[in-house]
């Protein structure tokens, strides 16, 4: 006979666990204890099995029917009810992380974003932090905003196309193939990790404009770099900034390179400075583990040090701060010099002294490019395609610095070599 209300209420309970039969499979039990659950018995495959469908009183005896019947349409179909529930739980367990993300302002598992933060803490190890800050910044400013919650698996040609001709039209071609060079080491991390079959990033090169390279300017007429010379050595500005102007020509440096010099790097007694390798603009393993970057000193380069030591000696820094002696001096303060001698930024800056040296030890005094080369600390390959070790050519290198030195220094007193 199938169950009542009243009975239910009234039904006691007992030593053991007793059990009250409804119909088709569906039971009441009570525990010795007093509590009442609702179980459903079924047979799929072959196999009893029996699930539960809530305690009473808080699932009745008519929601604990429907809940029977439910479960019997889906026997009915060929589906088990308790491998339905587990599916069923663990799309709450997806979706309630997903909820917690969200509330967290993480991004979705899986998405684009998600998948590239791992990429990204996967090698940013490798890299200096402000190379990876870069590659973080440029994802988050103009990647993620418009494909970071995504499915990356869903993310087509066509609409990461659509991203990077955004960041085109602002006019900035070299970030747009920066962003999709990005996006494919991403697309190409997935493919290895099994999120996605293929990279759509992969074709998308040629659909973009090309950039225009730009170089740094750099004065390569021996006339005009004579007048910029003479503007230097007639600098009324502070003797610090007047001695790294001087020293820039002839060291062949970065300026942050140059003006992060310490005075423990130099022996001025035997001309040479010896810059640390993770000063040096290389990948992270060539900051930790690479040898430093020498750099032979012209006698002209020595005078303008010892001068300038008796000034800033007592500072770890060559080129001290002016307000703040136990920091160097401002990444501005060359560029501001120049422009306040009257040399304009589309004509030179303090990085384009590089490329002024690089051309004119060339064109003008035939130096060997791989003696120029290892000098600027760039990687230069031999016939065999192997990188030349940045310590070799060091009896050239001072030779040319000398030579370099002697050289820009006629141009200044108008008489060229």
């Amino acid at each position: 006979m199938p169950l009542t209300d009243t009975a239910i209420r009234k039904a006691q309970p007992g030593p053991k666990p007793r059990k009250l039969a409804d119909a088709k499979g569906l039971y009441l039990e009570i525990s010795p204890t007093g509590g009442k659950w609702w179980r459903l018995k079924y047979r799929i495959g072959g196999k009893e099995k029996r699930i539960s469908l809530g305690t009473y009183p808080e699932t009745g005896l008519r929601d604990a029917r429907e809940k029977a019947d439910s479960a019997r349409e889906l026997l009915a179909r060929g589906q088990d009810p308790s491998d339905q529930r587990k599916a069923e739980k663990a799309r709450n367990v997806v979706e309630d992380a997903a909820a917690a993300r969200a509330e967290a302002g993480l991004p979705p598992e899986e998405s684009f974003e998600h998948v590239a933060r791992e990429w990204f803490d996967t090698r940013k190890d490798e890299w200096a932090p402000s190379y990876g800050e870069k590659i973080l910044r440029r994802l988050e400013v103009d990647v993620f905003p418009w494909v970071g919650f995504e499915p990356i698996s869903s993310i087509t040609p066509p609409q990461l196309l659509t991203v990077l001709r955004r960041i085109e039209a602002r006019g900035v071609v070299e970030t747009a193939h920066r962003a999709l060079e990005n996006c494919s080491q991403v697309f190409r991390y997935a493919v290895a990790t099994g999120r996605v079959q293929s990279n759509p990033a992969r074709d998308l090169k040629d659909a973009l404009r090309k950039p225009m390279v730009k170089h740094f300017p750099a004065i390569t007429d021996p006339a005009r770099l004579g007048e910029l010379l003479r503007a230097i050595d007639a600098y009324k500005g502070t003797h610090v900034v007047r001695a790294a102007l001087a020293l820039l020509p002839m060291v062949l440096l970065r300026p942050g390179e140059l003006r992060k010099a310490r005075w423990e790097e130099f022996d001025l007694d035997k001309a040479v400075w010896t810059v640390p390798a993770e000063r040096m603009k290389r990948e992270k393993a060539g900051k930790l583990f690479g040898k430093p970057h020498v750099v032979p000193l012209a006698t002209q380069a020595v005078a303008v040090l010892r001068d300038l030591h008796a000034l800033t000696g007592s500072s770890p820094y060559v080129f001290r701060g002016e307000r703040h002696h136990d920091r160097p001096m401002s990444d501005a303060a060359v560029n501001a010099a120049l422009r306040a001698m009257g040399f304009p930024a589309d004509e030179v800056t303090g990085h384009g002294f590089r490329a002024t040296a690089r051309t004119m030890l060339a064109e003008q005094l035939g130096i060997a490019e791989s003696v120029i080369e290892a000098q600027l600390a760039h990687s230069v390959k031999d016939s065999l395609g192997r990188a030349y070790n940045r310590t070799e050519f060091i009896s050239e290198r001072r030779s040319m610095m000398q030579h370099w030195a002697n050289y820009i220094f006629a141009l200044m007193k108008e008489a060229p070599c």
